[in-house]
């Protein structure tokens, strides 16, 4: 198994193991769609969204508040826009 094998399978889980119910929903069907698609960077950019704290990226993706500043990357753009 490659190392780009095994990163996508810890995020794969990572994301739909979060804590909260609407993170796992949101994430993993996120990721579940994008994997096979992203680059490694597209990779590692969205494992570093999933270190940020659900409540966080909760406000953030519906617009709750502004306060927290998410990294503006190609995957956290996806994200935002992502309906699902």
């Amino acid at each position: 198994m490659s190392n780009n094998d095994i990163l996508k399978k810890k995020i794969l889980y990572r994301a739909t193991h979060r804590g909260t119910k609407e993170m796992d929903l949101l994430l993993g069907s996120f990721i579940k769609k994008y994997v096979n698609v992203f680059s490694k960077t597209d990779l590692l950019d969205f494992e570093n969204l999933l270190s940020i704290d659900d409540e966080i990226l909760n406000k953030w993706y519906f617009n709750k508040n502004d306060k927290y500043l998410i990294p503006v990357t190609k995957v956290s753009k996806m994200l935002k826009s992502y309906k699902f």
